[in-house]
């Protein structure tokens, strides 16, 4: 069997953590690296965790080392931040392209990113600028195949609690038949199925760049 490795930021986040299971599970790769700023308490065979600053560049490439198919879930939130845009933009924008810098340097063949619906890096909307601006900078490196996962609302329970979101995830599972046509992009996903079609993706022949929406991701749940 083929040796394959995949590398993972973000695994202990709402989609990372889904994905890291699904790996570990899954045949098709024989080793998971994942990269943390602190221990999990998580034992597999296939598992390596590599704790890494990711401010320091040095360390962070070193760590992030070379595989097949490199996932980045990684993401903060304004109040993570307390509002300092540089703060978002060092989680949001820098560890992902860093990532596609050094992993491309690396010989990883394929990229694939938990980016947001409406990402446009013309948006007067920061947050969905920044996710457009950090898509523009991955594509630039060629891997054989990039995945921009695009998903609406993320279903499921995090870590750490969110005010209000719980109550917003109901009202939007409850009126998501409404989002029809254009607007099926719209549609609240489960956090989970978001990490099957990513693994999926990374196990698909695809070469070049693909824009994961709703609608495709679906489509990479039906062939599994």
């Amino acid at each position: 069997m083929k040796e394959r490795t995949a590398i993972i930021l973000g695994a202990t986040g709402l989609v990372g953590s889904h994905l890291l299971d699904l790996l570990l599970a899954d045949d098709y790769f024989n080793s998971v690296r994942i990269l943390v700023r602190k221990p999990i308490s998580l034992s597999n065979p296939k598992l390596k965790m590599e704790l890494v600053n990711f401010d320091d560049e040095n360390d962070y490439e070193k760590k992030l080392g070379a595989g097949d198919s490199l996932f980045c879930c990684v993401g903060t939130t304004n109040k993570k931040v307390k509002g300092d845009k540089e703060a978002y933009r060092k989680v949001d924008y820098q560890i992902p392209v860093n990532a596609a810098r050094f992993g491309f340097a690396a010989g990883c063949r394929k990229y694939l990113l938990v980016s947001a619906i409406g990402a446009n890096a013309r948006s007067s909307n920061f947050y969905l600028r920044l996710k457009g601006e950090t898509e523009n900078a991955i594509v630039q490196y060629r891997f054989e195949a990039v995945h921009l996962f695009r998903p609406s609302m993320l279903m499921g329970k995090r870590n750490e609690a969110r005010r209000g979101e719980a109550i917003v995830q109901s009202v939007m599972k409850l009126f998501s038949f409404l989002f029809i046509g254009s607007l099926r992009k719209y549609r609240p996903i489960a956090a989970i199925d978001v990490a099957k079609s990513m693994l999926a993706a990374a196990k698909s022949n695809d070469k070049g760049v693909f824009i994961e929406s709703y609608e495709e991701m679906q489509s990479r749940l039906k062939g599994l």
